[in-house]
């Protein structure tokens, strides 16, 4: 008998061989998904789904933003993080991390690259297992923490029923000394006394309902989205850390868009250093366009989102809790302390991002320019204000 056709049978049983090999793969993949079914299906008996919000907090550095963005795995994002926590710590099932919908998931601030968060506010349906907080941070990374859980109604959304969104701004108080002053020694720099209040004069005219259209994007002064209603912003104390000053400005208000915080408080620093009077923010509220500086997105922190309306209609009919997280408090500024404001002073300190950015004040005019506001960042490789309605 020839070589070749002993090659014949060797060939049909590399053939079968290799057909038997598959056959089993896919009988393990089927014994795989059947048993991964019984799970869901015993967790699903075990652990009804429920009607939750979970109060999170996170340091937004190297991290995309907060809304994720599926099948796109090189940006990552918090949501990116959080899901694949709840799915491990088997809170939902696999299927739903891809599609988020299919668990009614909801956030109240679209932050985005960069910046952090104290109090943010996701609504979803999850399985309520034991000790659920601690199983979805046993999988989460230490910079990101899931600090408290509440029930709450079916038809609850955590983006629609949000009255109101608090931001905080941490930033070195030599962005307010006078536009001579020598940056060089940026970190001996320490506020006067007379300095805050004027500062502080100048946030609260930001206080009632504006037409903020120099304070973001391709916004035309027609756009009725553009009125924003700031119901309180201040600066707080100065105190030192890392060896320079720091200070907090907070500001609460209904929404804000992509932009608005970062240009309020840019151009009340340009008034501070004496680029342009003061007259300017009520002049930018008016039809002509304004080119407003934009200040950096280190520092910026959503600090707390409120839900008065719900809690007055539903805090008190004995069945839901309010949405308060005063038990919290300790947890919250225990996160901040540990990752949010170490990260902000280290990488100020290390950077200089706003003495960096002071230096490009003096190519504002202030006026109308052609193409809008020129320190646009159209990539925005910057960390941005959460674009909550628009």
């Amino acid at each position: 008998m020839s070589e070749a056709s002993n090659d014949v049978p060797e060939a049909k049983q590399m053939k079968r061989g290799h057909e038997e090999n598959e056959d089993s793969t896919e009988r393990l993949q089927n014994i795989k998904r059947i048993k991964a079914q019984e799970d869901n299906a015993e967790n699903e008996k075990k652990y009804p789904k429920k009607k939750v919000v979970l109060l999170m907090a996170y340091s937004g550095k190297g991290y995309y933003g907060m809304q994720r963005n599926v099948g796109t795995s090189e940006f990552r994002t918090i949501e990116d993080e959080l899901v694949a926590a709840l799915v491990k710590s088997g809170c939902i099932p696999e299927n739903h991390g891809d599609e988020m919908k299919k668990m009614s998931f909801q956030r109240c601030a679209r932050t985005d690259k960069g910046v952090s968060a104290a109090g943010q506010v996701v609504s979803l349906k999850l399985r309520l297992m034991d000790n659920v907080i601690e199983n979805i941070n046993e999988h989460l990374p230490p910079q990101i923490k899931v600090i408290g859980l509440k029930r709450v109604t079916q038809g609850f959304n955590a983006k629609n029923n949000c009255d109101a969104r608090t931001y905080s701004y941490m930033l070195p108080t030599v962005a307010f000394a006078p536009k001579d002053y020598d940056t060089a020694s940026a970190s001996a720099f320490r506020l006067d006394p007379e300095t805050l209040p004027k500062v502080n004069r100048l946030f609260s005219t930001y206080k009632g309902t504006h037409n903020f259209h120099n304070f973001t994007s391709q916004k035309a002064p027609s756009d009725p989205s553009a009125r924003r209603y700031i119901m309180e912003m201040s600066c707080g104390e100065p105190f030192v850390r890392g060896g320079s000053e720091f200070a907090v400005i907070t500001v609460r208000g209904q929404s804000f868009m992509l932009h608005q915080i970062r240009k309020m408080i840019g151009l009340v620093i340009a008034i501070m250093k004496g680029y342009v009077n003061e007259d300017v923010i009520e002049r930018s509220w008016g039809e002509e366009k304004v080119d407003v500086p934009k200040a950096p997105g280190l520092g910026l922190v959503l600090e707390r989102v409120h839900f008065d309306r719900y809690n007055k209609r539903f805090g008190g009919d004995g069945l839901h809790e309010c949405l308060e997280w005063d038990e919290d408090e300790e947890g919250i500024k225990a996160f901040k302390e540990a990752y949010i404001y170490p990260t902000i002073v280290e990488t100020e300190c290390q950077e200089g991002s706003m003495v960096s950015w002071m230096s490009t004040l003096p190519i504002h005019d202030f006026q109308n320019t052609i193409n809008g506001n020129r320190d646009e960042d159209q990539t925005q490789d910057n960390a941005d204000d959460g674009n909550e309605t628009d």
